[in-house]
């Protein structure tokens, strides 16, 4: 039974009874009380008010003969049915007398323009959507395994405990010795935290780190969401050029508080930053005692070649921060990832962070811990490459084929192809038209710094993408640029 929230003043000379009463009557004038569903026996109401029995049934004794509730044979009593039409005739509530929008306070990012989603992709024929995946490909029967098996002993202590600012040890151990390694990264337990995904990290670390005074380098075209994230603290920010050899690093750091990158795979071209150009950031970066922050999240997925060592590893001070998630292989829906930096730096996030969401959730830590000692993590990883690099090379194959201008070479990973057309060629107009064909387009000048930004670039995802619908897709997509460029 849910509470009616009736309150007894028992010093009151007012009956109890009555006091009953006119708390029902409340309840009733508010629509507390459903009208589809009985109202709390006597005895029911009398355990919650902690009163006699009779004292109710008095209550609901004058209700009843006043019209208000009537008894249903067998079922109890309910509301007056015609009450309904009452509340219906009840003046509206009156308007607010707070100003919301002179209360709210303004951020500096008000300018930029967000990255849109469709909430309902997965309806679309050709949904080239970045930032899905295809749930068909989820370990689901694996993640449920472990979701159960970290509510028993002795893992639900992990699972259900308060852990206030701390980290399930657990996940911080399997990333430590099963997941970085393969990145080229060795470090100790406290210089690792789990995040609710890449973004809070980027959070924490603006948060900690930056203020009005501060001076922030991103890539262009670049990571819109770290852009906001970015502007957000009041820093300054300004962005650094990318080609197809990944960000080209400015010729002196000085003056640059902290500056992110994707060296792996960039958002979004997917481009990957050269050896000699990681070497030379680091350098620079020293010199000017510039906080380098790594976005790792498509490292996983190259379908050519060897995987290259993260910035991280690189980095001889240890002083590079570095970013992964679970979110961009398993699921975004999850909103789990980690952090690594150094020891001083990994203990205030993590009491920042405590004053934020206190911890993320102990259940879905040991879950993915679990997954990973399982090896089923990594199995699933692996089936998860194989399926995207036959998206990949039929994505590729069909851009070759239906788009009318030559595409040049594309990055052998990630998870989206990065699309340049002729600079006649009108990205975000030709993402309406299609939509009404079924075919969802990421627009690409979003990404950049300039204005106007460039309009010829177009993001496509091809992780939720059925494969079957690729070449049809990108056909559409083909006669509808010819029609335009025309």
């Amino acid at each position: 039974m849910p509470r009616t929230l009736i309150s007894i003043d028992r010093e009151s000379s007012e009956p109890i009874y009555r006091q009953v009463r006119r708390g029902i009557e409340r309840g009733i004038a508010t629509g507390t009380f459903d009208l589809s569903h009985r109202l709390p026996s006597s005895r029911e109401l009398a355990e919650e008010l902690s009163v006699s029995r009779n004292t109710v049934t008095l209550a609901y004794e004058e209700l009843i003969a006043e019209g208000l509730i009537q008894g249903r044979e067998r079922k109890g009593l309910f509301v007056n049915s015609e009450m309904e039409a009452a509340r219906a005739h009840q003046p509206s509530t009156p308007a607010p007398q707070i100003q919301w929008d002179k209360r709210i306070r303004s951020f500096p990012d008000a300018d930029l323009p967000h990255v849109e989603k469709w909430p309902d992709w997965h309806t679309y024929a050709y949904p080239f959507v970045a930032g899905q995946v295809d749930i068909d490909g989820f370990p689901a029967r694996d993640w449920v395994r472990c979701l159960r098996d970290a509510l028993y002993k002795p893992h639900a202590y992990a699972s259900l405990r308060d852990s206030v600012g701390d980290d399930d040890p657990m996940l911080v151990d399997q990333i430590r010795r099963q997941l970085l390694p393969s990145r080229g990264i060795h470090v100790d337990p406290a210089q690792i935290m789990i995040t609710v995904g890449s973004q809070q990290g980027m959070d924490l670390l603006a948060t900690l780190l930056l203020n009005s005074r501060s001076t922030v380098a991103l890539e262009d075209p670049g990571y819109l969401d770290a852009r906001h994230i970015f502007r957000r603290s009041g820093a300054r920010v300004y962005g650094v050029p990318v080609d197809e050899r990944g960000v080209r690093p400015p010729e002196d750091l000085t003056g640059t508080d902290l500056m992110m990158v994707t060296p792996s795979h960039h958002h979004p071209t997917n481009v990957t930053m050269a050896m000699e150009r990681r070497i030379d950031l680091l350098s620079k970066a020293s010199r000017a005692g510039t906080i380098l922050i790594e976005d790792d999240y498509d490292s996983e997925f190259r379908y050519q070649g060897s995987p290259t060592p993260a910035l991280k590893a690189l980095d001889e001070t240890g002083d590079v921060v570095y970013l992964g998630t679970f979110s961009k292989f398993l699921s975004p829906g999850l909103r789990l990832g980690y952090l690594v930096g150094p020891e001083p730096l990994v203990r205030e996030l993590r009491q920042l962070r405590r004053y934020v969401l206190r911890h993320p959730s102990g259940h879905q830590q040991r879950a993915m811990a679990l997954l990973i000692e399982s090896g089923d993590y990594h199995r699933s990883l692996r089936r998860q490459r194989g399926r995207l690099k036959e998206r990949w090379e039929a994505i590729t194959a069909a851009a070759e084929e239906f788009l009318p201008w030559h595409p040049t070479d594309f990055p052998p990973g990630g998870m989206s192809l990065w699309v340049t057309g002729p600079p006649r060629l009108d990205a975000p107009g030709l993402s309406h038209e299609l939509e009404a064909q079924g075919v969802l387009l990421e627009r690409g000048d979003i990404y950049y710094y300039a204005d106007p930004p460039p309009r010829n670039h177009l993001r496509l995802g091809y992780a939720a993408i059925p494969l079957r619908s690729i070449r049809d897709g990108m056909r559409i997509l083909g006669e509808g640029a010819r029609r335009q460029l025309r």
